[in-house]
């Protein structure tokens, strides 16, 4: 019965901020519409202006806000879990030259399209979903899960802001930000005018003063993050990235996955210009594999495992579009997305005796 009432409150506090800001959305919807656009204003030219401008504003802000709050964040493929077996023996493990090993065996063996990797040159391993970490994914302990392209979680859309819903994080930003001035610059005017006493509403003079203030607060906290958010979107980094350099083979690079401004734009709204401002799906890629500058771009960066220098770094741009059929780590992108029939953990049999073998050898 405890633990129940404890998953019930945790649930309740993690939709809590989700709660407040649509209560503030709503009630903001009333105070313009109907109190200032309808009960206040008296030019009905300046009434349908304000309230034709709005609503599609408005729409785009709420729309934008649902898809980065119901978007199912990406996961990891099942291809890059270990077999029980292996896992099990991994965490047996005690020292860390085996630990590497096996994990170096298993990230070749099942041709896994892996360019980071930890300071020490070893595939990122999650101990917790006892998974390779794919390029740009991280570990939430919010969501209990590996998230493709994770940039954050966000408690004030309670969910995790990565390559699924980065786009439409990104978007909720601006869109709210256009809204909150939007909103205090119409209302500016009413604001000075309830200020100075020149409207003698009561109850309409709560809500406008309330609404100019709302929404400058907000706007001035909006100006900082979405202007954060496109500082990292012409980068191509995730905020994780921002603090700590992803590690390639030839060293931490923080500009590895950089291809340009217009590219980087691209890999985050797609290319169909039409649909770049609308809170529709465009993103590039699979989430897996992303496209590096040209001196990571190794054919099977996999194989350079445990051989990581700790410094160097590369400006050298390459095209935006890969080859698949000139690389070999790219080539198997819609593999990732498409296999992994019945259990989908990879032939288990086949990467526990290959990691077997190389602990016989070893300890010979």
């Amino acid at each position: 019965m405890a633990p129940k009432v404890i998953r019930i409150c945790c649930c309740a506090v993690r939709w809590a901020p989700v709660l407040f800001i649509t209560a503030i959305v709503v009630w903001s919807y009333y105070a313009y519409v109907i109190q200032m656009c309808i009960l206040t204003v008296e030019d009905v030219g300046e009434k349908v202006i304000y309230i034709l401008l709005y609503h599609p504003l408005f729409l785009l802000f709420g729309w934008a806000y649902a898809r980065t709050i119901f978007t199912q964040v990406g996961t990891v493929p099942r291809q890059f879990y270990l077999p029980k077996q292996d896992a099990d023996h991994l965490e047996r493990e005690t020292d860390p030259e085996l630990e590497k090993n096996i994990l170096i065996n298993f990230v070749r063996n099942a041709n896994l399209p892996v360019q980071t990797r930890t300071p020490k040159g070893i595939p990122r391993y999650c101990e917790k979903c006892k998974c390779i970490k794919p390029d740009r994914s991280h570990h939430c302990s919010v969501c209990g899960s590996c998230v493709l392209k994770m940039d954050h979680h966000c408690p004030w859309v309670n969910n995790c802001v990565g390559f699924t819903t980065y786009k439409f994080f990104v978007l909720f930003l601006g869109y709210a930000l256009i809204y909150c001035i939007y909103v205090a610059l119409t209302s500016l005017k009413y604001f000075i005018q309830f200020w100075t006493g020149g409207i003698g509403n009561s109850f309409g003079k709560f809500h406008i003063l309330f609404l100019f203030f709302v929404s400058m607060m907000f706007g001035i906290s909006l100006i900082s993050l979405f202007g954060y958010h496109c500082f990292l979107t012409a980068k191509n980094r995730s905020t994780l990235e921002a603090f700590r350099a992803p590690v390639f083979q030839s060293g931490p690079d923080k500009n590895g996955f950089s291809l340009g401004r217009y590219n980087n734009f691209l890999e985050v709204f797609g290319e169909n210009k039409k649909l770049w401002f609308l809170p529709i799906f465009t993103s590039e890629g699979d989430g897996v594999t992303f496209p590096t500058q040209a001196v990571h771009a190794t054919a099977n960066s996999y194989q350079t495992m445990g051989n990581t220098p700790s410094s160097g770094d590369g400006i050298v741009f390459p095209t935006r579009t890969v080859d698949l059929d000139s690389d070999n780590l790219l080539s198997d992108r819609q593999r990732w997305m498409e296999e992994g029939e019945g259990d989908g953990l990879g032939d288990s049999n086949l990467m526990s005796a290959s990691s077997q073998q190389l602990v016989n050898q070893l300890e010979d």
